[in-house]
């Protein structure tokens, strides 16, 4: 079986802003809709504020380092963003050693997951087909934001043995590509679940509207355990290539009156007492 525990990864940057009410929302309803036997936050940077106080009974802290390796291989375009690189690796480790799910901090949890899939040796979801630079069409693709696993597995093993030799300056050559071709060499490694499971909305200004700024569409969570909210596409309140809203919008106000499927999945483990 794969271990009842979960894993995040967080602050392998510099942390200027408090811990942000969609992150604890990440924990608290992991906690509430998964119920592990333990969630282990691994941090470098400790986070702080008000929403990490309420986290923090609900999690192990775990002192993590970044990847020397990640430091060396990182484009300088590519710099701002090298913490999700370090963290790209540190899941694989992660899992190689302890087993369990890896989710990112930006999931939220909506069903518990089936038991078939605990008794998987890994599992890892399908995304919306990925544009690379070096092929004319869109590839199918699985997404590493969610990743359950065995300790050892098969999967996760050969993924880490060759993920530096896949960074390309690529967003996710080393981890969405590279883990989707070894999920078609060796299909019975790893159990790839569909779409709806973990990643219901596309990465695309459609997908993200869908997710953040239009009201529910019926039947859109029916086959949906978590949903990976892609943060790094619209956090930034300066960023306005996908959609108009950012992580000031996020509030407990917006999540208690808003009909949008964010505020649908958050609305249940908003702190008991308002904080705002």
């Amino acid at each position: 079986m794969i271990p009842r525990v979960v894993h995040f990864v967080f602050g392998l940057r510099s942390q200027d802003e408090p811990f942000h009410l969609l992150h604890y929302a990440a924990i608290a309803s992991c906690q509430a809709v998964v119920r592990p036997d333990e969630i282990r936050l691994h941090v470098h940077h400790l986070p702080y504020g008000l929403y990490f106080d309420l986290a923090r009974p609900l999690v192990t802290l775990e002192r993590i380092e970044p990847v020397d390796a990640v430091e060396r291989l990182i484009p300088k375009e590519l710099a701002p963003y090298g913490y999700a690189h370090h963290a790209d690796v540190i899941r694989l480790d992660i899992l190689l050693r302890h087993g369990g799910v890896y989710a990112d901090i930006d999931t939220v949890f909506w069903r518990p997951f089936p038991s078939e899939l605990w008794e998987a040796e890994a599992v890892i979801g399908a995304e919306a087909p990925v544009q690379y630079p070096d092929v004319s069409a869109p590839e199918p693709s699985v997404s590493n934001a969610l990743i359950m696993s065995r300790p050892e597995s098969a999967f996760i093993t050969q993924w880490r043995r060759r993920i530096f030799g896949a960074m390309d300056a690529t967003w996710s050559g080393h981890s969405c590509r590279l883990a989707t071709r070894l999920a078609n060499e060796q299909p019975d490694a790893v159990r790839v679940e569909p779409r709806a499971r973990f990643s219901p909305f596309d990465h695309s200004a459609a997908g993200l509207r869908a997710l953040l700024e239009e009201p529910m569409a019926p039947g859109v969570l029916d086959h949906t355990t978590s949903v990976h909210l892609m943060a790094h596409l619209w956090w930034q309140r300066n960023r306005r290539d996908f959609v108009n809203f950012s992580a000031g919008d996020a509030s407990e106000a917006h999540v208690r009156e808003s009909d949008t499927p964010l505020a649908h999945l958050v609305r249940p483990h908003l702190p008991a007492h308002g904080l705002f």
